[in-house]
């Protein structure tokens, strides 16, 4: 039984490590289809939420009811939930939709390559939508209608916005900044929501732009991003003024001025580091998809950044473990796909 597992002379470490790839095998497709070692960015922005409306208490977050009467655990485990199940139902959506031309520009994807079928990626579409709207029902009614409202803008940029630029930028912003609020859409201090919506808008840019994508982002196009980006920092500033009207406006009165200096620092840092690997490696897909990663580790260190600068020193450490075990499952989740593409072997 031993020999025909392992093989002659493969030894007790070949005999572990068939069943281990096998397993990596077949649940490659899967992983790859719904992009999960970024998805803990997600779940960042959701906690931060969550975390920052019950330290900030009911007086000055109100929030939706059940965030201050449901145990956190809960909360958190809701929010997660929602933020997993949402992020991998767009990045299946845009997949199944994108199956034909992934023929011919990107053979190697799940879909394309055989790896998993249209008939089986729509069902996870399917799935991972039901997950979203079930982790919701935990935060509330209105958190379960706007998660549905993200849907639908997830699926018209998918649909229609990734190939106009102008829109499709600025359309993806919003949806980033619209799954953070799903568990608290009256957030009265909306700056870490702001700096979500213009960290996206410009990663995504700064992707488009280094693939060399088609359509490219042409001058209009840009200016096009711009104007909706102004429009909607517009809207938001407006909302949390008319908030915080009777207790410092655009800056509430109970958060601490220095709040935003890490969040400042660390935008400041990425920019110089993004500057830095674009005049390196030039442009490509390596370095699109080197920025877009740790563009998303970026997300969740924003959101430690604001719970630190507040004192929620509690919140602060169950967000930076967090961060911890999502850029450790990014990192492992890079070596075991490049052991399914180069497994390593024993010799005899």
């Amino acid at each position: 039984m031993w020999n025909s597992e392992c093989g002659t002379g493969e030894g007790i470490h070949g005999c572990t490590i068939r069943p281990m790839r096998r397993l990596l095998i077949r649940l490659s497709p899967a992983l790859r289809l719904t992009r999960v070692t970024t998805a803990f960015a997600a779940v960042a922005n959701v906690w931060f939420i969550i975390l920052w409306t019950r330290a900030s208490g009911p007086v000055r977050e109100p929030g939706f009811a059940t965030l201050h009467e449901l145990p956190l655990w809960a909360l958190l485990a809701g929010g997660a939930v929602n933020a997993l199940g949402l992020f991998a139902f767009g990045a299946a959506l845009n997949d199944v939709l994108d199956h034909r031309r992934d023929a011919a520009l990107n053979p190697d994807r799940p879909i394309p390559s055989g790896q998993i079928t249209v008939g089986e990626a729509t069902t996870l579409v399917a799935t991972t939508l039901g997950t979203a709207v079930l982790g919701a029902t935990l935060l509330g009614i209105p958190a379960v209608l706007l998660t549905l409202t993200v849907a639908g803008a997830i699926l018209v940029f998918n649909g229609v916005g990734k190939y106009i630029p102008g829109i499709g930028l600025v359309l993806l912003g919003l949806v980033y900044a619209g799954h953070m609020v799903v568990p608290n859409l009256n957030l009265r201090f909306v700056w870490p929501v702001w700096l979500v919506m213009t960290h996206t808008l410009a990663i995504e840019g700064l992707r488009h732009a280094l693939r060399r994508t088609t359509p490219g982002i042409s001058g209009r196009a840009l200016a096009l991003s711009l104007v909706g980006w102004v429009f909607w920092s517009a809207i938001m500033f407006g909302v949390m003024w008319w908030r915080n009207r009777d207790g410092g406006g655009l800056w509430p009165y109970w958060v601490r001025p220095h709040a935003a200096i890490g969040p400042t620092i660390l935008a400041l840092l990425f920019s110089l580091w993004a500057w830095r690997k674009t005049t390196t490696h030039g442009r490509g897909q390596r370095a699109a998809e080197k920025i877009a990663r740790y563009g998303a580790l970026w997300l969740s260190l924003y959101a430690c950044m604001w719970l630190v600068g507040q004192g929620y020193r509690d919140e602060s450490i169950i967000l930076g473990s967090l961060t911890l075990v999502g850029f450790l499952g990014m990192t492992i989740m890079r070596e075991l796909y490049a052991m399914l593409e180069q497994p390593f072997g024993y010799r005899r």
